[in-house]
């Protein structure tokens, strides 16, 4: 999958369905019949809005009475500054419940939000991959530890680090589904093959019941035609698969997070939040699709 640029403002996109989604039954998650329990927010490239969408979804479901909780699955914790937790006073974080010596329920602390709660992550999270590399079923160990929860949260988002590492397949081992955000940007959809063929092999080897939520398009800046053609491109080639809601440049979502608050407690009236809050209710169900859905995979009837 790929962009070329016949001119400088226009985009041609090559792209292959045969090809890159080589699947012989449909994996995309039907948001008009099915609610999503566990999402996890990925895409293995750095910087499209992944942490501040499982941020900020995680915050709007919460808001609507949803009992929610947030697992940083990133080394990086921006999802724990995110929220205003300070990583160096926290005793055990993902981490410790990873390689068994805290319990799911230990780790998770409180948020500003009543209904939101968090999983933290710390920098030592990056010894994951090490530690577990002998460890049977490794893919497993989220699941696993988030099954010690026994069902107290109506959704768990889950934030993802920006690669295809074992801390970014145990996320999606342990997930419903799957909610790809994607900038407006060039070279957006390059490494969304590379991503949808991880997908395909977690699938068909881990999780049998994994589906994709949906494609979110970040980073809008409606004065651009490269935004608009990116935009217009995804709903082309992804039809009812690219959420309604879109995200855009937005200030006041980008500072929030400097402040260790969601956007909706920063600035709830900012485009940002409300935004998230349109996406939270896509991702209820609230607005149920009335389209027939779109079919993406070789050989579906």
């Amino acid at each position: 999958m790929f962009f070329c640029m016949a001119k400088p403002t226009r985009w041609v996109l090559a792209f292959s369905v045969q090809m890159a989604l080589p699947f012989s039954k449909p994996y995309f998650y039907d948001r008009r019949t099915v609610m999503t329990q566990t999402l996890c927010i990925v895409n293995q490239k750095g910087g499209v809005g992944k942490t501040t969408t499982a941020v900020n979804l995680a915050a709007s479901l919460a808001v609507a009475n949803k009992k929610t909780l947030l697992v940083d699955c990133d080394p990086q914790a921006n999802a724990t500054t995110g929220l205003g937790i300070d990583k160096n006073s926290l005793k055990q974080t993902l981490y410790h419940g990873l390689i068994g010596q805290a319990s799911a329920d230990s780790i998770v602390i409180d948020s500003e939000i009543a209904l939101l709660k968090i999983i933290p992550s710390r920098v030592e999270l990056i010894g994951f991959d090490i530690e577990m590399l002998n460890t049977k079923e490794r893919e497993m160990t989220l699941k696993k530890l988030l099954s010690q929860l026994d069902g107290g949260f109506e959704y768990v988002i889950i934030d993802c680090p920006p690669s295809l590492s074992l801390l970014t397949v145990n996320a999606m081992a342990a997930a419903d589904a799957l909610l790809i955000p994607l900038q407006c940007e060039f070279y957006a959809l390059e490494g969304l093959s590379q991503l949808l063929q991880t997908i395909k092999h977690i699938k068909h080897s881990l999780n049998p019941s994994l589906n994709i939520a949906g494609i979110l398009l970040t980073m809008f800046d409606q004065r651009t035609n490269l935004s608009h053609q990116v935009a217009e491109n995804a709903r082309k080639y992804f039809k009812h698969l690219v959420f309604k809601t879109i995200v855009p440049r937005n200030v006041r979502l980008g500072e929030a997070p400097s402040f260790g608050k969601p956007i909706l407690l920063y600035d709830g009236a900012s485009n940002g939040a409300r935004s998230y809050r349109q996406l939270a209710k896509e991702v209820m169900g609230i607005k149920p699709a009335t389209k027939p859905a779109v079919k993406l995979f070789a050989g579906e009837r």
